[in-house]
């Protein structure tokens, strides 16, 4: 009795809220292939009582995620929120300046919420130039440490080079890459989330 109480009562279960593109929203995936479900998966087999919310929209910019994330933190009140923005920016060639604006918000909004982020980097194509895709990647790593959250460098690391875990469209990820994604953000989420509490146990 004591777990079934437990699993009906949301507040008991923190939330994970992720707030990204088309790559954490599964575009041209098919439903439950996308890093963010496997995530949920690992969650549930390492026995970790969070429960994933993915707020993530195809197309989006860092300017849509700043506009939309505090209505999803009011909603869902997340213990932690990944925040995976800035390739559509980039691609777009969109200010510099702007992108770290945006997401300097969005990282400031969710810890008035008392939220932990978790941001995640993107890094563009050589084909950019030098210049701006070297500063477009040090955007990341210039908030983490001005806002004290924890930092994956680059959401695509291992397989950017690899023409086998992209679509045809050779921008988004493909089914097979899926779990590289999400072991390139585990190491550090995992650090950031409570003990261990097995299901089982809760109650006894």
């Amino acid at each position: 009795m004591a777990c079934q109480a437990f699993a009906d009562n949301k507040q008991a279960v923190p939330h994970i809220l992720i707030v990204g593109d088309s790559i954490s929203a599964g575009y041209g995936l098919r439903p439950g292939e996308s890093w963010t479900n496997l995530l949920q998966t690992r969650l549930d087999n390492d026995q970790y009582s969070y429960k994933v919310i993915n707020a993530s929209l195809s197309g989006d910019t860092t300017g849509g995620g700043s506009k939309r994330i505090q209505q999803s933190l009011k909603k869902h009140q997340p213990a932690i929120v990944i925040i995976e923005l800035g390739g559509n920016d980039g691609l777009r060639g969109f200010s510099l300046k702007k992108v770290q604006s945006n997401l300097a918000r969005m990282i400031d909004l969710s810890q008035q919420e008392n939220s932990r982020v978790l941001l995640v980097g993107i890094q563009l194509p050589p084909n950019y130039g030098r210049s701006y895709t070297k500063r477009f990647s040090r955007i990341y790593q210039t908030l983490a440490t001005e806002k004290k959250t924890a930092l994956v460098p680059f959401l695509l690391q291992g397989i950017a080079d690899k023409p086998q875990y992209f679509q045809a469209d050779q921008i988004h990820p493909n089914a097979a890459a899926q779990i590289y994604l999400l072991n390139n953000v585990w190491p550090v989420l995992k650090k950031m989330l409570k003990p261990q509490i097995s299901r089982l146990s809760v109650g006894e």
